[in-house]
């Protein structure tokens, strides 16, 4: 597709009639909640799935980039928002031993598949939060930043030829665009700074509809705690800092993926990428969405799919940009689903590790409601500080738990005890044995009795070189290369704990 052939898309796609689609959103929404009452939505059992994330990279120089995109369709990944972003998304699953081993073998083997095309290419896939050393002879900035303009409309040059990405920054929906972390600057014109971050995104699937805010609420509650023992974001490309190495050692944060998601695409006067707030009812959900503000609305035709019934509602929700959010969705009636998509965690070490954290996130879900933990009753002013206290420190962060007896702590070790006993216990009400609960449990009851995390281990890499002198750059990009050694051999099969061996 030519420049001038995708600003017409982009011109076209701007045209849409912004008070219709609101309409179409608003009758949608009252038909979604009938069927809701109806019984639609309701499954008998808990399912769960995944969204995951990679970027490419050089094979011998640990470089960005870019994913032909004749590769990416015969790989059977989907496009992201940069030339270098590949994604793949899981069958949904029921929660149990069955479902879990599948989740865990169809990432395996898409992911071994893929990999053996792009080793063709002389690339790899990477499984990370951040990616820091940018495509040969081009620095961050630049590649995040170039743009071009084609009949009055803006495109970023290396950027996925998705209208509805392009056309982000040609609405009038005012996005900063702008990177806000601990000693990094950067602006542009378009989202393509967004593109810095990986991530996965477990779902976990109600098994009745009208129980979703109950779910909801504690989700909030373990996003904190959750996203501490994943953090692995601590650095950027070395060209976007404008501090010395021992500050940004010092004042970094460890997991900048948070930052950069909301400081790109929040508006100065609102947040639209932020912490949600609690929900009572379904009802009160669907408003939320329905009421959120659209970024490229768009019009729908049918195609006889169930789901066909809700598009605008379901094109809405697309631009909903919580760090946890409620999903309706199913492609037919059989199929249809209330479930809660987890945005926070980045992406892991190894497919092991992720899918751990697919577990332990879904494990809690099933058993916190059903024991009715006390930790519903944290205030949400609370889960929101845990969230980035998270964010900004990992498993040194000063994070509130209430006990199920009811006793506030901030001991880590008391929090996390805890935390894993529940999931397993979620687990194990799900048909797993102690043993094979057990097995998704313990990479991460590891990190913490260690206290190490992929960004701890990252920082400490860092800091190690900095000591022997050298530059902060030189020494990302040297942490970069011993995390890509690392994965090569662990990426499918292994942990991060064979890393700190």
């Amino acid at each position: 597709m030519s420049a001038s052939e995708l600003a017409a898309e982009i011109r076209e796609l701007l045209a849409t009639d912004r008070e219709e689609f609101d309409r179409r959103v608003l009758e949608e929404a009252d038909e979604l909640r009938e069927e809701i009452d109806a019984g639609t939505f309701d499954n008998p059992q808990a399912i769960v799935g995944l969204e995951y994330e990679f970027y490419a990279a050089d094979a011998e120089t640990d470089a960005l980039m870019r994913v032909p995109r004749r590769l990416l369709e015969y790989i059977g990944f989907e496009a992201e928002l940069g030339l270098h972003n590949a994604e793949l998304s899981t069958a949904p699953q029921p929660l149990s031993r069955y479902g879990l081993r599948a989740q865990e073998a169809e990432v395996q083997a898409k992911l071994d598949a893929a990999l053996g095309e792009v080793t063709r290419e002389g690339m790899v896939l990477v499984s990370d939060g951040i990616w820091t050393v940018p495509p040969i002879g081009e620095t961050a900035s630049a590649y995040l930043t170039d743009s071009v303009e084609q009949d009055g409309i803006r495109i970023a040059t290396n950027m996925s030829r998705a209208v509805r990405y392009h056309a982000m920054a040609n609405t009038d929906y005012s996005a900063e665009l702008t990177l806000d972390a601990p000693h990094v600057s950067l602006s542009a014109d378009t989202v393509m700074p967004e593109s810095l971050i990986t991530s996965i995104q477990p779902h976990y699937q109600v098994a009745h509809a009208p129980d979703l805010p109950e779910h909801f609420r504690y989700a909030l509650r373990i996003a904190g705690p959750l996203l501490a023992v994943a953090v692995n974001s601590p650095f950027f490309p070395p060209d976007l800092y404008d501090s010395d190495a021992e500050t940004v050692l010092d004042e970094g944060w460890m997991e900048n993926r948070i930052a950069v998601f909301e400081s790109v695409l929040n508006p100065d006067d609102a947040a639209k990428v932020t912490f949600p707030e609690d929900v009572d009812t379904v009802d009160e959900a669907i408003d939320r969405i329905a009421g959120d503000e659209t970024v490229v609305p768009t019009l729908f035709e049918a195609s006889g799919r169930f789901d066909d019934r809700f598009a605008h509602f379901r094109h809405k929700h697309g631009s909903y940009w919580r760090w946890v959010r409620p999903v309706f969705d199913g492609p037919t009636r059989q199929s249809a689903n209330a479930r809660i998509e987890f945005r926070p965690l980045p992406g892991q070490p190894t497919v092991r590790d992720t899918v751990s954290l697919l577990a332990v996130f879904a494990g809690l879900l099933e058993s916190l409601p059903r024991r009715e933990h006390p930790i519903a009753d944290q205030p949400w002013h609370v889960a929101r500080e845990n969230f980035y206290a998270a964010m900004r420190d990992g498993l040194d962060a000063n994070l509130d738990w209430i006990t199920a007896d009811g006793i506030e702590t901030t001991d880590v070790d008391e929090l996390y005890a805890e935390l894993f006993e529940f999931a397993r216990d979620g687990l194990e009400l799900r048909g797993l044995s102690t043993e094979e609960a057990n097995r998704y449990l313990h990479p991460l009851h590891e990190r913490v009795d260690r206290r190490q995390t992929p960004a701890s281990w990252k920082h400490d890499r860092v800091a190690t070189r900095v000591e022997r002198g050298e530059p902060l750059g030189q020494a990302i990009w040297g942490m970069q290369a011993d995390y890509l050694e690392k994965q090569s051999t662990t990426l499918i099969d292994g942990t991060f704990l064979e890393w700190l061996e």
